[in-house]
Parts: structure tokens; C-alpha cells; sequence
């Protein structure tokens, strides 16, 4: 199943989140902004996770519609962290270019599933 390929990257994704909120809260003393993208960036995978036993394609398709949602908020927090100065450029890019990955890749499953519907 290739979808398990979007489950890696997302789970992936979420421990990166879950250091960017530990760094956050810990070096840079933002709590509001950081609990954002904490909720959000870990989001995207336990709704693909979900969808594991999703109760009929349709259901399928939501549950990875809300995970790209989640993962375009993701990129929302991130710019703001960057454009507030509370992660580098660098960091930013780096992190960014996973999420719009993540993006991609479920615009692609979604398509897909809705194709073949």
C-alpha cells in the first residue's frame, strides 16, 4: 500500500514537530505560537493514521482532506515563527520543504482516490 509512505513522512514530520515546540517553549520562550504548530504539525499524521480504518472511501478521503488541512496550517505557523524571528531562515526552509512534501504527496492520494471513485 503506497500510503504507507505518507504515514513515515508524516510520523516523521511530527517528531519534528514536537522538537520545534520543545526548542520553542524551552530556548525561545514563545508559548503561544509554538502550542499552534504543536497541534497542527502532529495533526496531519494521527489523521492519517485514522484513515487506516476509515469506513468507506468517502470517509477516506476525509480523513486525509483534514490532514491537508492541517498540514497547510503547519505551513501558516511556520511563516510566522520565520517572519517573527523565532526560527532561522534555515530552520524554516528545511522544515517547510517536509510539509510542502507532505502536501504534495496527499494532494496526490486524494486525486488519486478520487479518480478512482
Amino acid at each position: 500500500m503506497g500510503n504507507n509512505v505518507i504515514y513515515e513522512l508524516s510520523k516523521k514530520f511530527a517528531l519534528r514537530i514536537v522538537n520545534l515546540y520543545v526548542f520553542l517553549k524551552e530556548k525561545k520562550h514563545e508559548y503561544v505560537m509554538s502550542k499552534q504548530i504543536y497541534r497542527c504539525g502532529t495533526s496531519i499524521g494521527a489523521n492519517i493514521a485514522e484513515s487506516t480504518y476509515a469506513q468507506s472511501t468517502a470517509d477516506y478521503i476525509s480523513k486525509f482532506s483534514i490532514a491537508l488541512k492541517e498540514a497547510s496550517e503547519t505551513l501558516y505557523w511556520l511563516d510566522l515563527l520565520q517572519e517573527s524571528n523565532h526560527i532561522t531562515k534555515e530552520q524554516y526552509e528545511s522544515i517547510s520543504n517536509d510539509a510542502k512534501i507532505i502536501i504534495g504527496t496527499l494532494v496526490n492520494i486524494i486525486n488519486k482516490l478520487k479518480k478512482n471513485k
